[in-house]
């Protein structure tokens, strides 16, 4: 890649720091990006070596899941799965703060899970609140992997959406592997409602 191309992709994030990180999973290398459109942190948790087609989960910010062990969603697992996956084989999980509840924030996020406890799933909790199914944009994601000169991976996901935004962005998908854990009955319902009512590639 040409540095004027690079620089001209790499243009939304701005790279702060980066530290290697010793790990039950081996030693990791983390590195830090500012978005400056929101101001918000990034991480790029990169195991050696990468490749010329890494595998690369896209990871968006839940704490309920991944803090507080929610068993209303899979993310904490999906991370976990992400992270014993590049530690395996090399790769890259792009951490991506300021998306919790697919981009609604905290607050409006256990708003909707209030909502959820009267039977609402979580699309129809998040439209009752008069907020986006899903606000989240990838084009920070995709600066960092060009900061990291990667323009072909191996996308772990389900989210058809992360497919697409990743191609627009110039990202060149040449496998997507699925990310499919259980985390309970719960879980279950809110896996089905992706599957069903959001697109999400779950079998």
């Amino acid at each position: 890649m040409s540095t004027a191309l690079r620089e001209d992709a790499t243009a939304a994030v701005r790279f702060e720091v980066e530290t290697r990180m010793p790990t039950r999973r081996g030693e990791l290398r983390v590195r830090a990006y500012r978005d400056l459109a929101t101001g918000v942190d990034h991480l790029a948790v990169i195991a050696d070596p990468l490749g010329p087609t890494p595998l690369v989960r896209l990871h968006s910010e839940c704490l309920t899941g991944e803090v507080l062990d929610s068993a209303k969603c899979d993310c904490g697992l999906q991370l976990a799965a992400a992270l014993d996956a590049i530690a395996a084989e090399g790769g890259v999980v792009v951490y991506l703060r300021g998306h919790e509840g697919r981009g609604i924030g905290l607050v409006n996020k256990l708003r909707a899970y209030r909502l959820q406890e009267g039977g609402l799933d979580t699309v129809d909790a998040n439209t009752a609140l008069g907020l986006p199914v899903d606000d989240r944009d990838y084009g920070s994601a995709a600066a960092i992997l060009a900061d990291l000169a990667v323009r072909r991976v191996r996308l772990m996901t389900n989210n058809p959406d992360k497919l697409r935004q990743l191609r627009d962005h110039g990202v060149r998908v040449v496998e997507r592997v699925p990310v499919v854990v259980r985390n309970g009955i719960q879980s279950d319902r809110y896996l089905e409602t992706k599957r069903t009512r959001m697109g999400h590639l779950l079998t």
